[in-house]
């Protein structure tokens, strides 16, 4: 089917007709044409949302996706453009990740803590050191 409403493209696709019409709004879909006052979507518009729930299962925001859509000269073709947004993705993975590494270590010591209080934890935590010592 090549002419959908939009509460058949957002069954198909999984999303809120909210959704869809805020993705118009923004300008990271197309606005729809209309046919008695209705939004009518098309194969395109279809497989664009397609892209935009891959993408934002993947973890891109809004944002990327626009760049992702908007942000490159005509003709770069759609594995230059995945792989220098993913590039992208990835090192903010990468930074979230020695992060949370960071945090793990922190948690793991702070479990180490001997203090008989709270209030110890936090006059030793005052003076600085990552976690109350042994």
């Amino acid at each position: 089917m090549s002419d959908r409403s939009i509460s058949e493209v957002a069954q198909e696709v999984g999303l809120r007709p909210s959704a869809i019409r805020y993705y118009e709004q923004i300008g990271i879909l197309p606005a729809a044409p209309r046919r008695a006052g209705q939004r009518r979507y098309d194969d395109s518009a279809l497989h664009r949302l397609v892209v935009i729930q891959r993408s934002r299962e993947l973890g891109f925001t809004l944002d990327d996706i626009r760049t992702l859509f908007h942000g490159f000269r005509d003709g770069v073709p759609p594995s230059k453009r995945w792989r220098d947004v993913s590039a992208r993705k990835l090192e903010e993975l990468d930074r979230l990740a020695n992060e949370i590494a960071m945090l793990q270590s922190l948690l793991r010591a702070q479990g180490t803590c001997s203090c008989v209080s709270l209030d110890e934890c936090g006059r030793r935590l005052l003076g600085h050191s990552s976690a109350c010592p042994e």
